[in-house]
């Protein structure tokens, strides 16, 4: 079963969106457009939704190299 986990390396802000990415298997720059567009139409609500599961999510483990796939190939 994968686990959720922030990115320690596809991050902008928290990497909440780089894991969730991963987590879905798609690419990171669609999980930030959904998440853009969600908190201008959601008056705040996503934001706050955002900063708490910032929180809650955990930090992807140091030397995880399990769960990026980018280094799983060489």
């Amino acid at each position: 079963m994968k686990k959720l986990y922030r990115s320690a390396t596809d991050k902008q802000i928290s990497g909440l969106c780089g894991g969730i990415a991963r987590w879905f298997g798609i690419d990171t720059t669609v999980v930030r457009l959904i998440a853009v567009v969600a908190a201008l139409c959601s008056f705040g609500t996503v934001v706050a939704l955002y900063l708490i599961a910032s929180v809650i999510v955990p930090k992807e483990p140091v030397g995880n190299f399990g769960f990026d796939d980018h280094y799983t190939h060489y």
